[in-house]
């Protein structure tokens, strides 16, 4: 964590766990393929058939808010 903020790299959820933002994302410049909440890249390293459900849940959690 040595070098990111919190609030603008990472956040803690309910459960006091590590979430990153999608600020640290675009900073990294790739999506890792670990299916990261915020990820700015569509999950496009992250393998069928995960990658296409996770791109349904971010659509519909969009929809709903």
């Amino acid at each position: 964590m040595k070098g990111l903020t919190e609030g603008t790299h990472f956040y803690y959820n309910e459960e006091g766990l590590v979430v990153l933002t999608e600020a640290y994302h675009l900073e990294k410049g790739y999506c890792c393929g670990n299916g990261c909440k915020h990820c700015p890249y569509d999950f496009e390293s992250v393998p069928e058939p995960r990658r296409s459900q996770l791109q349904k849940e971010k659509e519909s959690s969009q929809i709903n808010s």
